[in-house]
């Protein structure tokens, strides 16, 4: 069967998908997809797989594809970072059997940002710029930026004339967005967390990143369990922090705190479903658009190479490593160089006996029940105690036989008795 190309394979493939939700690292896994497609998502990326990785480690496959098939999360796009065209053609070979289409990172998605547009300076998305795209090519364009409600979506739709709109935080915040609601926190997180044990397994952190987002508003008031979701080492444990949040706002809404005032500003109460927006740096604000622009280019700035081993232009974190270790060397140029792996490239270890990476040595060592010492690896030395606990075992078990051959059973019972003390009554 011929191929399909562009608008067909939208159409046919991806079911003309118009909602979707956007590749996010450690954010955009199974539990949380599945979340999104009940609520209206038509099409969902997994988070960016490395694709050098992916094709050499069969765990990195298992962790983050393979053991996440599921019937109900699909149409499904897998998402690569690779710089090898070979690499990245290997990668998609292995993954192409679980999902429906792979995504190499390129402008199929139009963000309509500049590259110093992030942080406190995100700001607002160019969909003029979206729109030009849209009309120099002949592929579907899905458009990313500005959508924190479903009539963004349709707005967007309309004034740049892309097939689909991606969401990203927006989806974090309300992931009912595509759904056109902006349901009670609570009732987002609760049916997540019961979708967390129904696919496990999920990792900790990635439940505790989605708590934290959708009950960021409420955390400003309650920070008492914004340190406490922080603390918790169990899915349990942040089902309880997020439990006493809804009576918390329960309780709030029986004493009719829900019709007060708003003095945060939010469009809805805190414990409604509702997109989080940056705050504008203040010398933004006071000082007017000059001194924005200035701002944004001192933000931007990076740091020059040749000032790194300045004690001045150190980060705190840095400055902390330094003080731990006073040789130590941040500049890149002066790093000494490690020798590769001989199979994979990785660094290799500095006394490993096999002169190969860890991973590479585990696996020869283990072929060869040999040790290394510089990885922690003792395959010959538990081989070798294993031999001798079973030699033990078998020269314990012959002189039971020779025992019980010497003394039949009547009289080693007789000279059991003998042997055993008498209570003196």
């Amino acid at each position: 069967m011929a191929k399909l190309q562009g608008f067909e394979f939208w159409r046919k493939t991806l079911k003309a998908a118009r909602y979707v939700v956007a590749p996010m690292v450690d954010q955009s896994e199974l539990a949380w997809r599945l979340l999104s497609r009940r609520h209206g998502a038509q099409l969902c990326y997994t988070p960016m797989l490395h694709a050098q990785v992916f094709v050499r480690d069969a765990n990195y496959r298992r962790e983050n594809l393979y053991n996440e098939v599921c019937e109900e999360d699909r149409p499904l796009i897998a998402q690569f970072c690779a710089n090898d065209p070979e690499v990245f053609l290997q990668a998609a070979l292995l993954a192409q059997d679980y999902c429906d289409a792979i995504d190499l990172n390129l402008l199929l998605t139009v963000h309509g940002r500049t590259k110093d547009q992030k942080g406190a300076m995100t700001g607002i998305a160019s969909w003029e710029h979206i729109k030009a795209v849209r009309l120099a090519v002949n592929i579907p364009v899905f458009a990313n930026g500005n959508i924190q409600h479903l009539s963004d979506v349709e707005r967007c739709i309309q004034e740049t004339g892309v097939q689909g709109v991606m969401s990203a935080e927006g989806n974090l915040h309300n992931p009912a967005l595509f759904d056109g609601r902006s349901p009670p926190v609570w009732e987002m997180a609760e049916e997540y967390l019961e979708v967390v044990k129904r696919y496990p397994p999920c990792t900790l952190s990635y439940v505790r990143a989605h708590l934290f987002k959708l009950w960021h508003h409420t955390l400003q008031i309650h920070q008492d369990l914004r340190e406490e979701l922080a603390k918790v080492k169990t899915l349990e444990g942040l089902a309880d922090v997020s439990k006493q949040l809804r009576l918390r706002c329960q309780e709030e809404i029986a004493k009719g705190k829900d019709s007060e005032d708003k003095e945060s500003g939010l469009p809805f109460p805190h414990w409604i479903c509702q997109p989080y927006v940056r705050p504008v740096p203040k010398e933004t604000v006071t000082n007017g658009n000059s001194q924005a622009s200035v701002l944004k280019k001192t933000v931007c700035q990076k740091r020059a190479l040749e000032d790194c081993e300045s004690a001045d232009t150190l980060s705190k974190n840095k400055q902390k490593k330094r003080s731990r270790n006073p040789k130590k060397n941040f500049c890149p140029e002066q790093k000494p160089k490690y020798i590769k792996c001989e199979q994979c490239g990785n660094p290799k270890g500095n006394k490993c006996v096999f002169s190969l990476c860890r991973g590479c040595c585990k696996k020869k060592a283990y072929k060869e029940v040999a040790d290394c010492p510089s990885h922690g690896l003792r395959f010959k030395t538990k081989a070798e105690k294993r031999k001798a606990e079973e030699k033990e075992q078998a020269e314990r078990s012959t002189t039971e036989v020779e025992r019980s051959d010497r003394f039949p059973q009547p009289l080693q019972d007789s000279r059991r008795e003998l042997e055993e003390p008498r209570l003196l009554l």
